[in-house]
């Protein structure tokens, strides 16, 4: 068992000399695909409403479109990510950008609701595994001490796409429809296999890997403790994401051509919240997702307070969208106690993110079918949330026992 507070794994590998530029470049090849996922995930919520009256369902019934991408991510992860060990990892990620242009592209072309469902579930299984190799070579090409931060470039691409990627591509959905917004993201991901083609490292892969060995990360109690902390506590921003336009809408009353802008203020908190999450993830550890899951649940109990009003609707949900900065320490956390299973623990932290993005809207669109409202959902959120925190008191605890028996 690895304790709380570990040093980096050695298994880690330690950079190689690459110039500044050469680095930069790499970051923005792998960049690229977080930035196509990133409007997939969350510009799919965004437009809820939309496909939901285009595919003629209502909105609690649609969000399962959400679900079905989100529960593709989490069969998909640890499968690609533990079959593909033994491709090098530049290859691995051409591959599985590959597959996602293709179902996005198919999610466009959706002809009823049902096939829709089978899209978005094709298009997640990359997903994890994508984010999961990315990790590890953006690590592989810094020193030790800015993992954190490298981790967090990928993420980045992201939490760009939530400030710039998904309010445009929400304008364009309102204005030509929304199959465009899959269309978009199955051009992205082809760009993204150029970029990764040219740009990215061709370090071989290791030659003693296999599916078996990355399955060894099954074994350690502290990676399935750190995928819990994702898992539930993660669901809490989603589960008031996936309903934060018809929250606009209903409660709020605002018109459809303010939610870009909104969507736009949650980006630059999830973006901010990312800096934020890498800056203390390298200085503080593990210890630093404690402090995101208290900003978020304090959050959580605002938003029903704030709902009634745009402007304190903006401040929370720009707190919100800074909790986003969890995922950058949870990648690295993984990366420190998943001894020689890197590949598998770095996608299956994306499996426990999707998890969350499936339990979130499912549990809040639940509440919101029996009949709670709109800003139930936050309630949701904030019960979520704090079992993240519970899971994480859990890790912590375990981690000390664990060095007083060493």
């Amino acid at each position: 068992m690895t304790p709380i507070d570990c040093s980096p794994d050695d298994t880690v590998e330690a950079a190689p000399p690459r110039s500044g530029s050469a680095v930069a470049l790499v970051l923005i090849a792998l960049a690229m695909g977080g930035f196509a996922i990133g409007i997939t995930e969350f510009a799919a919520m965004s437009i809820l409403p939309d496909f939901a009256t285009g595919l003629g369902v209502d909105e609690p019934t649609a969000s399962h479109a959400i679900s079905a991408y989100a529960a593709g991510v989490v069969v998909g992860a640890p499968i690609l990510a533990a079959f593909g060990a033994r491709l090098p990892r530049w290859l691995l990620l051409i591959g599985l950008m590959g597959m996602f242009a293709v179902a996005n592209t198919l999610s466009a072309l959706s002809p009823n609701f049902e096939t829709m469902l089978v899209f978005r579930f094709l298009s997640g299984l990359p997903h994890g595994a994508y984010f999961g190799v990315a990790a590890l070579v953006a690590a592989s090409v810094v020193p030790l001490k800015f993992r954190t931060r490298a981790v967090s470039t990928i993420l980045m691409g992201l939490t760009v796409a939530t400030v710039l990627g998904v309010p445009v591509v929400n304008i364009i959905s309102q204005t030509y429809g929304w199959r465009w917004t899959f269309g978009i993201v199955g051009a992205l991901a082809v760009l993204t296999m150029t970029l990764v083609t040219l740009l990215a490292p061709r370090d071989p892969a290791h030659p003693d890997a296999s599916p078996l060995r990355e399955l060894e990360a099954l074994k350690n109690r502290q990676v399935w403790l750190t995928l819990g902390v994702s898992a539930i506590g993660f669901g809490g921003m989603f589960a008031v994401y996936a309903f934060l336009a018809s929250t606009l809408r209903e409660v709020t009353g605002v018109g459809s051509h303010v939610l870009p802008w909104v969507f736009a203020v949650f980006g630059v908190g999830m973006f901010s919240g990312n800096i934020l999450g890498a800056w203390a993830g390298d200085r503080f550890g593990f210890k630093a997702a404690a402090g995101l899951l208290i900003w978020s649940a304090v959050a959580m109990a605002l938003y029903p307070l704030a709902s009634q009003n745009l402007w304190s609707m903006l401040l929370v949900i720009l707190c919100i969208g800074a909790g986003g900065g969890l995922g950058s320490i949870l990648q690295t956390r993984l990366m420190d106690v998943a001894g020689e299973a890197q590949t598998l623990a770095a996608a299956l932290n994306h499996s426990a993110f999707n998890t969350a993005n499936a339990l979130g809207p499912l549990l809040a669109g639940t509440a919101v079918a029996a009949g709670l409202g709109w800003a139930s959902t936050a309630w949701v959120g904030l019960a979520l949330t704090l079992g993240g925190l519970a899971i994480w008191v859990w890790a912590a605890l375990d981690g000390r026992k664990t060095v007083a028996v060493a």
